[in-house]
C-alpha cells in the first residue's frame, strides 16, 4: 500500500464552483502545508446559467455541453488551490444535475436528485477506504441552502462514512475504514450580515446584492465548532473562483453569480462538527473550545 500523508481531508460537493465558493481558502491552506486534499464532485453541473454571452450555446437546451466545461473549469481552479486530488462521482457524467428544487430536470434520467442514496454512497465509500480521510467535509442536510443536489449530496458523503466503517460491507472496496471527524459548511449569521453591511456602505455598484440568506449555510453562532482562518490564501481562493467563468465573475472581496447580486468572498471559512458531536457543558459550565484546525485531536 502507498504511504499516506499524515492529515488527510476529503471534501464531497454538489457541482464545479461549489468547493472554491465555500472552502477553497481551507483547502488552499491544507494543500500548502502538506496535507492530501481530495474532492469528490457528484455533478458536472450541467444544468448551470452561464454568465459569458459568448458560452452561452453551452447551455443545456442548446449544445447541452456545459458539464465537460465545467470540468475544465474545475480543474484550473484545482491547479490555482494546490489541490491534485480531484474526482467526480462514479466518473465524470455518472450522475447528472438536477437543477433547481421543483424543476423538470429533477426527473431527468440519471439525475442525482434521483440516484439511491445507498447506490451512489457504493462510490464514495470506495474513495474514502482508498484515501483513508481522517476529516470529511460536507454540507448540512439541507444543502446549505435546499438545491436537491446538494442535499442529496449530504445524504450520500453521510451514508458513505457509515458504509465504509462497515467491515462487511463491499470487501471487494478494500478494509474497513472509520472517518475520525465529520464537518458541515456553515457561515455565522452575524459574520454575513456585517459583510453585507459593509457591501451595501461600499456601493460598488453592482446591479444587485444578494440577501444574507442567499448564502449557503448561515446559521446562528452556537452551530460554529470550527474557524478556519484562511486569509494568507485569499489570492488563492479568488483565483480558483476566476476559473469558474461560466458560474462566477469576481471583484475581489465580492463576486457576483448569473442573478448579478452580489456577495461577500469570505476569506475565514467556518465548520460545524458534527462527528464527534460537540460536548455538552461539563460541571464548570464549559464547553468544547471553538476549534481553528479541522484535524484538532486526530491521531490523540
Amino acid at each position: 500500500m502507498t504511504e499516506l500523508p499524515s492529515r488527510r481531508l476529503l471534501l464531497v460537493h454538489a457541482h464545479p464552483d461549489d468547493e472554491s465558493i465555500n472552502n477553497g481558502a481551507t483547502m488552499a491552506k491544507y494543500a500548502a502545508e502538506g496535507a492530501r486534499v481530495t474532492l469528490v464532485t457528484c455533478t458536472q453541473g450541467e444544468e448551470g446559467e452561464i454568465i459569458p454571452p459568448s458560452l452561452a450555446h453551452l447551455a443545456a437546451d442548446r449544445d447541452d455541453s456545459l458539464g465537460p466545461y465545467r470540468a475544465v473549469e474545475l480543474a484550473a481552479a484545482m491547479k490555482e488551490l494546490g489541490v491534485v486530488d480531484h474526482r467526480f462521482l462514479g466518473g465524470a457524467g455518472r450522475f447528472r444535475d438536477s437543477g433547481m428544487m421543483g424543476a423538470p430536470q429533477n426527473h431527468a434520467e440519471r439525475a442525482f436528485w434521483h440516484a439511491e442514496v445507498d447506490a451512489a454512497a457504493s462510490y464514495l465509500v470506495a474513495v474514502i477506504r482508498e484515501v483513508r480521510p481522517q476529516v470529511l467535509v460536507t454540507y448540512d442536510p439541507d444543502g446549505g441552502y435546499g438545491h436537491p443536489d446538494h442535499i442529496q449530496a449530504h445524504r450520500v458523503a453521510m451514508r458513505a462514512a457509515e458504509l465504509a466503517a462497515e467491515p462487511t460491507y463491499r470487501p471487494d472496496f478494500g478494509v474497513p475504514y472509520s472517518v475520525e471527524k465529520v464537518y458541515w459548511n456553515r457561515v455565522p449569521r452575524p459574520v454575513a450580515e456585517a459583510a453585507f453591511a459593509r457591501l451595501r456602505e461600499e456601493d460598488p455598484g453592482f446591479p444587485g446584492i444578494a440577501p444574507v440568506d442567499d448564502v449557503p449555510g448561515v446559521v446562528g453562532e452556537e452551530h460554529i465548532t470550527t474557524v478556519i482562518d484562511g486569509s494568507a490564501h485569499s489570492s488563492a481562493k479568488s483565483a480558483a473562483m476566476r476559473a469558474h467563468a461560466t458560474q462566477i465573475t469576481v471583484h475581489e472581496p465580492w463576486f457576483l453569480l448569473s442573478n448579478e447580486l452580489a456577495q461577500p468572498v469570505f476569506t475565514t471559512e467556518y465548520y460545524e462538527r458534527v462527528l464527534p458531536p460537540r460536548s455538552a457543558e461539563d460541571g464548570d459550565g464549559n464547553a468544547d473550545e471553538v476549534e481553528t484546525d479541522l484535524f484538532a485531536g486526530v491521531g490523540a
